[in-house]
């Protein structure tokens, strides 16, 4: 039983779910790996520095979140002249449908990698499970090449977290993707909102 399965069983009602759920984002948060967040953070500034690109991709809510990635750093960052190239490779439908069509589900972001990816661009592949077929293959390309990879993850990492040169990892048990994904849109505000002021600071001299 997994740690939300548990706090449901206790709950007498919505209020005593919301406040253990709550509690329960707060052990996680306390329990981050703050040491690899900075990595993190440090790889996307290098990346920008180089002018390298970053390519974000996950599933589901995943793929959501790589796409606010990609925004809140390519373009949040208000840095137009010196960008955060970053880019999701979950948002352009007629690619995806086309590569899932032609090639299959698991190819869906290697063929967007062959065609895209560059020596010295960053791969930041994001998973729950750290296990989907598409991603892991993602990341395995990616080092194939020598393209430095960063994973976000939960449950037990699964294999990203072994493989990718760098994991932000929320440990939690199986099935619990609600606090995982809760974790990757906080990583997501945390680093953007530093590199946002990282950017301000540079202007400010």
């Amino acid at each position: 039983m997994n740690q939300l399965d548990q706090i449901f069983a206790r709950s007498q009602n919505p209020t005593d779910y919301a406040r253990a759920y709550s509690d329960h984002l707060q052990s996680l948060l306390q329990a981050l790996d703050i040491d690899a967040v900075g990595r993190f953070i440090e790889t996307l500034i290098d990346a920008r520095s180089r002018g390298a690109r970053i390519f974000f991709c996950g599933n589901g809510g995943s793929a959501a979140t790589a796409s606010h990635f990609a925004n809140d750093i390519a373009i949040g960052t208000r840095t137009p002249h010196k960008p955060f190239k970053a880019i999701s490779l979950t948002d352009n439908n007629a690619v995806m449908t086309a590569i899932a069509n032609d090639f299959g589900y698991d190819e869906l972001f290697t063929k967007q990698l062959e065609i895209l990816m560059e020596p010295g661009d960053i791969v930041v592949a994001i998973s729950a499970s750290g296990n989907s077929p598409n991603v892991v293959k993602a990341i395995e390309l990616a080092k194939s090449r020598g393209n430095k990879t960063v994973v976000l993850t939960g449950f037990d990492g699964g294999k990203m977290r072994q493989i990718a040169d760098l994991a932000v990892h929320i440990q939690t048990a199986k099935g619990e993707y609600g606090p995982v994904e809760d974790m990757h849109m906080f990583l997501d505000h945390l680093v953007g909102t530093y590199l946002m002021r990282i950017v301000h600071a540079e202007a400010a001299g």
